[in-house]
């Protein structure tokens, strides 16, 4: 009886160990379904301001000393400020520390419809960009429109410690 117990207990431990463990490809990067929303419409017209956007984006900050880094999360918004009018995003490249590009986002054309958020989420475990990595933006809007906002949103968690940051984009042109 007493031996049947203790197996029933590892039993019990070993599927709340599994139960409790989250299936997650770490170095899967979740990104918006971009073939959703490629533009058909020709970006040609002369009503439209073009503009191209710099964020910079921590894949990694240095802890302690120049020795010891530790990774985040990075969460990339691209949010179209109008009330009205669509925005349309060409280019979404992140670049690493030392200027190589890591990913090129969008490859065809995408919109977002008045006062959508689409997001990018590199994952923690994806350090590719490292302490000095970015993006650029290429983008167009009706002459009329706000200028979209670029935000980057880093966070790192360890047992009860939590460190987190934002930074925002900068037009470059």
């Amino acid at each position: 009886m007493k031996n049947s117990a203790i197996a029933l207990c590892y039993i019990g431990v070993i599927f709340l160990f599994f139960s409790c463990k989250q299936e997650q490809n770490e170095s899967e990067v979740r990104s918006f379904e971009w073939q959703e929303r490629i533009s058909s419409q020709p970006l040609t017209d002369s009503l439209m301001n073009t503009g191209i956007t710099y964020l910079s984006l921590y894949s990694q900050i240095y802890s302690l000393s120049e020795h010891k880094k530790n990774n985040l999360t990075a969460t990339v918004s691209m949010r179209n400020t109008s009330l009205k009018d669509t925005l349309f995003i060409s280019k979404a490249d992140h670049y690493s520390t030392e200027g190589k590009m890591v990913s090129s986002y969008i490859n065809k054309t995408v919109y977002l419809k008045p006062m959508e958020t689409i997001e990018i989420v590199i994952n923690e475990k994806e350090d590719l960009g490292g302490t000095g990595g970015n993006f650029i933006f290429e983008w167009s809007i009706p002459s009329t429109s706000p200028e979209p906002l670029f935000e980057g949103v880093m966070i790192s968690t360890t047992s009860q410690q939590g460190l987190s940051f934002t930074t925002q984009g900068q037009k470059i042109q």
